[in-house]
Order: C-alpha cells, then sequence, then structure tokens
C-alpha cells in the first residue's frame, strides 16, 4: 500500500506524550480526542531525550513503543523526531564541551534548547548512538512514516572547536592566505593576515567590519548546520531505517541560507507563525507574507511540502499574541494546502501544564475537553482536508520567479551601504504582492536556481552576483525570457569585493541597456515620484541614477538643467523619469531589448501601486496564467495546484466581510465533475472554495 505521505492530507500535530507519562488516563484520552478532531498524524519525541535516555547509556523505549503502537491501531500515524534539538541536564553537566560559546567568547550553562556545538564530537557522538538506535527500534514499524530530524535548527557556536572548523572551511575554499586576503581586501586598515591562526569568526569585541569574513561566516554556519543534519541523517540510515526525512524550517529565517539544504531534505517542512489580526499593516498584509513563506519553502524542491507547525489559536512569544478570529485557522489551513502544502500540523496537541510554552495555543487545552471553539475549527480542519486528498499529488506550477537570495541579503546588511535599512526582504514583497493580488503564481528561488522553467524572473537588489549569476540572467533573456532588475543590483563579488568597469557587472549593464552612476538614499520622509502610463507613482528609499548606453547631453531649460539621452537600437528605452531633485529626468524605469527577450531596470523602489499596474500589463504581454479568469476584489487571491490531469484553484478571502467575484469563465466545485458551473463565486468572511477550471 503507497505511503499516506501520497494519498492523504496529514493532520495533526507535536504530539508530547513523554510529559504526560505519569498521568495513564490522559494518554487514553488523547486518543479518543484524536480520533474526534480527524487526526491522522503526530509528531513525537522531538524534545524527549530525557526520558529516551534518563541517565548515560541507559535507554528506556518502552513508553514510545506503547505510544507509537496504541496510535497506530487506531489509525494515526508517527513522525519520528531525533530529540537533537535539546540535551538531557547530565549530558551538559559531564560534558561541558556540548554546550555552546557565545558571541562574547563565553561558555553557556545548561538550559534553553538549541544550546548545543554542531562540532562537538561527544555531542555528535551521543546524537549518533540516540539516532541509530531510534532508528533500528522504529525505522520499520509501519505506523512510522516519516522522521523528523531534531527542531528548527538555530544558531551558532563560536568555541574554540567552531573557530578551528571555520578555518578549514576557509582554506578549502582560498587555498592559500594570499588568495584569502585578496579576497578581503585586507590591506585596508591593514588588517593582512599572516597565519591561519589569526583568523576569528566575527564578534563584537573583534573583527566586524571585514566585510567578506562575515559573509563567509554566515555561509559557515549555514554549512556546519547542513553538516550536523546529515550526520543525524546518516545516523538514521545506520540504524536500518530507509524513511524519508525532514526537518522543520522557519520561513524566512535570517542566519540560514535555506537553499543548502534542499538536497538534503526529502521533504520540505516548515513552521508558520503569521500575526494573524495583529500586525498594524492589517490581515491582507499579513496573508500575503505568509503566501510568500510557503512560496519560498515550496521552491526549495519545487514539490509539495508539509506545514509542520502552526497555531490552532494563538502563540505565547509576541508582544502580542491575539486569537485567531472564528473561520481564520481554517482559512489559514486552505492558504498553505493552496500553495503546496499537504498537511496542516500544530504545535502543540496538548497545551503543557508547565514550562515556558504552557500558555501557546493548543488542540486541547487545560480544559481537557472537545467542547472547545478551537477543538471544534480543528475538526473542521481535518474533514476538510479528508475531501482534498486528491490534491497530494498535485503541486503550484508557476511560471514566474521572484529571486530571493539569501547571501545576497546577508552581503548587503553587512555592506557600509547608502541607508539603513535597505529593506530587502520588503522590497521583494512589494514585487511579491501584484502577483498575490492577480492570482498568478511565483517561486521564490535564489540566485542559484535554474531559470529554464520561468517566462519572467524577478531580481530585485541583487547587489551580489557569484559567480555564473550574471551569466545565467544573461543566457535566461537572450533566448527569450523577460527579465525585471532593479537599483542596487550586479555591484559585488561573492567576497563583497566590487566590480570594477561598468556595472550591472558581467555583461548585464548590455542585457539592461543602462549603466550605474550612483545611487541616492532617501530619508523615510522623502519621495520622489515618476509617470508611467499616465499615472504618476511615488519612489522612496533609494534613488539610483543609471545613463542608458547611449550619447548623453544636458540642456538648461526653464527648470534647471535637464539630462537628455539619445535614442537608438543599443540603447534601453526610456518610460519613466525621475520628477524630482537635481536627477529630474533620469531614467527611473527602463525596458531594453536583448537577444530574443526582454530586460525591464527599475532604479527606484516604487510603492506597490506601480507594481499592481505594471506586472498586470506585463501578465498581458507574456500570457501569464492567471489562477482564476477574474478581477480579484481586494483581499481576495486564488491559487492553482496541477498535476496528473488534475487541475484544482483555491480561492480566499482575507476580508472579515463577505466578496462576489464575477467569473469570465465558468468554474465547479472541486470534487462534483458533474456540478453546475458557475460565473459568479460568493464568500463569506475569511471564507474559500476548491474549484475546478
Amino acid at each position: 500500500m503507497a505511503s499516506i505521505l501520497n494519498r492523504a492530507m496529514l493532520h495533526g500535530g507535536d504530539y508530547n506524550p513523554d510529559q504526560w507519562l505519569s498521568s495513564p488516563d490522559i494518554l487514553a484520552r488523547d486518543i479518543e480526542l484524536m480520533k474526534q478532531a480527524h487526526v491522522n498524524c503526530v509528531s513525537l519525541a522531538i524534545f524527549a531525550w530525557s526520558a529516551l535516555e534518563p541517565e548515560e547509556g541507559v535507554y528506556t523505549f518502552d513508553w514510545l513503543q506503547n505510544v507509537i503502537d496504541r496510535l497506530y491501531e487506531n489509525g494515526i500515524y508517527t513522525v519520528l523526531a531525533t530529540p537533537s534539538g535539546a540535551r538531557p541536564a547530565w549530558m551538559a553537566q559531564k560534558y561541558p564541551e556540548v554546550l555552546r560559546v557565545d558571541e562574547t567568547l563565553h561558555r553557556n550553562h545548561y538550559g534553553d534548547r538549541h544550546n548545543h556545538c554542531y562540532t562537538s564530537p561527544i555531542y555528535r557522538e551521543k546524537v549518533w548512538e540516540m539516532d541509530s538506535r531510534l532508528s533500528k527500534a522504529f525505522g520499520n514499524h509501519p505506523g512510522v512514516i516519516l522522521w523528523h530530524i531534531s527542531n528548527e535548527y538555530s544558531g551558532a557556536c563560536y568555541c574554540p572547536l567552531c573557530q578551528e572548523e571555520f578555518r578549514r572551511f576557509l582554506k578549502k575554499k582560498y587555498k592559500t592566505l594570499d588568495a584569502l586576503n585578496a579576497a578581503y581586501w585586507t590591506g585596508f586598515w591593514s588588517h593582512t593576515y599572516t597565519d591561519w591562526s589569526q583568523i576569528e569568526a566575527p564578534v563584537p569585541r573583534g573583527e566586524m567590519l571585514l566585510h567578506g569574513l562575515s559573509v563567509d561566516w554566515h555561509r559557515f554556519v549555514t554549512q556546519r548546520t547542513v553538516d550536523f543534519f546529515n550526520w543525524e541523517k546518516a545516523a538514521v540510515r545506520a540504524g536500518g531505517s530507509e524513511l524519508p526525512v525532514t526537518t522543520n524550517l522557519m520561513s524566512f529565517y535570517y542566519d540560514l541560507d535555506y537553499t543548502k539544504f534542499a538536497d538534503s531534505l526529502d521533504l520540505v517542512s516548515w513552521d508558520s507563525y503569521p500575526s494573524w489580526r495583529t500586525d498594524p499593516r492589517g490581515d491582507v498584509a499579513v496573508a500575503i507574507h505568509t503566501a510568500m513563506a510557503h512560496d519560498y519553502m515550496r521552491s526549495l524542491k519545487r514539490q509539495p511540502f508539509l506545514l509542520m507547525e502552526n497555531t490552532p489559536n494563538q502563540v505565547n512569544w509576541k508582544q502580542i499574541n491575539r486569537l485567531k478570529a472564528p473561520g481564520q485557522n481554517l482559512l489559514a489551513a486552505m492558504q498553505a494546502v493552496a500553495h503546496g502544502s499537504n498537511s496542516v500540523q500544530y504545535f502543540q496537541w496538548r497545551q503543557s501544564r508547565g514550562g515556558n510554552e504552557k500558555f501557546h495555543g493548543a488542540v486541547v487545552d487545560h480544559y481537557g475537553e472537545p467542547d472547545t471553539r478551537v477543538f471544534r475549527e480543528v475538526a473542521e480542519v481535518g474533514k476538510t482536508l479528508e475531501q482534498l486528498a486528491p490534491l497530494c499529488k498535485t503541486c503550484p506550477q508557476p511560471q514566474v520567479a521572484l529571486i530571493l537570495d539569501r547571501e545576497n541579503e546577508w552581503a548587503i546588511d553587512e555592506a557600509c551601504s547608502p541607508r539603513k535599512p535597505m529593506r530587502y526582504e520588503e522590497t521583494l514583497e512589494s514585487h511579491y504582492q501584484a502577483f498575490w493580488r492577480l492570482g498568478i503564481g511565483v517561486d521564490v528561488v535564489s540566485a542559484d536556481a535554474d531559470l529554464t522553467p520561468y517566462r519572467l524572473v524577478i531580481a530585485p537588489m541583487l547587489y551580489m552576483y557569484r559567480e555564473g549569476v550574471a551569466e545565467k540572467l544573461r543566457a535566461f533573456v537572450e533566448a527569450g525570457g523577460t527579465l525585471v532588475g532593479t537599483y542596487w543590483s550586479g555591484l559585488v563579488d561573492e567576497n563583497d569585493l566590487c566590480y570594477l568597469g561598468p556595472t550591472p557587472a558581467g555583461g548585464m549593464h548590455e542585457v539592461f541597456g543602462v549603466r550605474y552612476q550612483e545611487i541616492d538614499p532617501l530619508r523615510d520622509t522623502d519621495e520622489n515620484a515618476m509617470t508611467w502610463n499616465d499615472k504618476t507613482y511615488a519612489l522612496h528609499d533609494l534613488c539610483e541614477l543609471v545613463e542608458p548606453l547611449a550619447d548623453r547631453w544636458v540642456e538648461e531649460g526653464e527648470d534647471g538643467p535637464t539630462a537628455c539621452f539619445a535614442a537608438n537600437e543599443k540603447t534601453a528605452e526610456i518610460l519613466a523619469c525621475y520628477e524630482k531633485d537635481f536627477y529630474a529626468g533620469y531614467p527611473a524605469l527602463t525596458v531594453h531589448n536583448f537577444g530574443k527577450g526582454k530586460a525591464y531596470y527599475l532604479a527606484s523602489r516604487a510603492e506597490d501601486a506601480f507594481y499592481v499596474d505594471f506586472y498586470t500589463k506585463l501578465a498581458g504581454e507574456l500570457s501569464l496564467s492567471r489562477a482564476l479568469d477574474a478581477d480579484l476584489p481586494e483581499g481576495v487571491t486564488a491559487t492553482l495546484r496541477e498535476g496528473e490531469g488534475c487541475k484544482v484553484v483555491c480561492v480566499q478571502n482575507f476580508n472579515t466581510e463577505p466578496v462576489s467575484i464575477s467569473l469570465r469563465t465558468p468554474v465547479r466545485p472541486f470534487g462534483e465533475p458533474d456540478g453546475e458551473a458557475v460565473t459568479t463565486l460568493s464568500l463569506p468572511g475569511y471564507g474559500f472554495a476548491f474549484v475546478t477550471p
């Protein structure tokens, strides 16, 4: 029989029976309640090391065996975790080297979670022993379907072992000190290294201003984390289990480049905790941000992912922890499914009595009975997911790619750039929101991604052109693709060394038909403007002065000097110009034909309305497919999943009020092939509908 991973939507969450071993009545009751909530899968043992090995070398797996058996007998599957996210006290006491050293270079005391060194041979030995034993004991159990490796990997260690690994990392990359010194431009401020031992991780009371060093440290932390994940994966395989593996990622978590995990993961999973009813921008903005996160996670492997954690009502670790309104939990669950998730899982199943998360939302609260609003809404999610099982083998297949490159972001932030903050991710979201409002799917990819599946690629603020990036972008346009680039692009190489000669570098100035000159940072209270297609748009943050690759001169007019450019076949066409400041008349938006394709260049950050208008026009010219053939009301979006001859559209209303949508092409309710085709969709507040075009 095919794995449940391929034939059903998973519904359940983190289950921590190790906290309730002294209450067998509660454990028995949990299974009854899970069945009422339409739960078919739970995650076990995520932080259970103390219960699995209470003393060094003393393993107590019987309770876990009993729980897995009883769950399976009742039709509930297990995602089995390795417990490396939090080590037991006896280990830290006996082997203090397993604890991290922080950036002040002090060894942490025992406490918290993720307080362990990924390099420590002792910690690796203990993790290997635990993981391989779990694999041998449960890796072939029919009720276990997936390995949940550790939990929310995060953080860095600055201990001597990690410092030495960092030097090995750099030696492997640069081979010689001369090459490293050249890459870091260490002659500035006389920072030249003469021995590898002189290199230390960037810390507040040490070297923080060698930008190449800082970016390499970020890369190293990712490499160490992925290496530790692979160590755990190898331990599971050594125990005899060949089940797929995942680890729960954390959206746009800054300190790790998640694209480096993609090859090691069999399935991508992540934990989603949006600020519903809290963000001052409103829930539509939250929905857009969350949708972009779902798309980022899905794009890591371009296949369905798992929503491993979300809350059924509220969290307890933000400044304000508001409840989800009635219907909002179901809508958020369907949003995840719409963007490619094959699961809706919660943290956690039963609310803890004590500890840091005792007031974090859970399916079963301290009251412990099913007659609560939250339990009823979770059960409704479960029932809905059962009807959506056919979607498991489908996935969004966008024609648009938005480049979010973590290494690029690190470099932008490490550099002493024109302004702080540069708002890299916020800028990407400004582009993304236009497609969300249009109901056009987007993959969110790194600069290293294969661009051949896409018609349109958007690369905002791609400051760092690593080796091969410019060539890839150039080839994409030359072959017929459409590229949208922006200010602050193609200025430095992978070591944050500025390119000499015209930029954007790598010949991309020829692709865009413009050359970077200088850039003017605006204060938050400042703005410029441009007019495009007879409409004026505000410009913010940064205004780049670019020069078309053509003759340029300045003419004196009544309002002062104005820059003029000669038009010819080799130069970019100027679509809009700055309207204020000394650079009024300079190009703010250009387009250039290159090869069989086109390259647009936006020299400033525009208000969101511009991106909606601009990409609406571009979508029409490129015949980009909309999920729903309709003009979507504010706060409404539509997402398409397709595969194996199946196309399903999820329409979602993130407004509190009902909406009515007029369709240009009729649709039928999903699962009803003989159902009546309709040309109007009516959705209640926080409503959704699955339809087939």
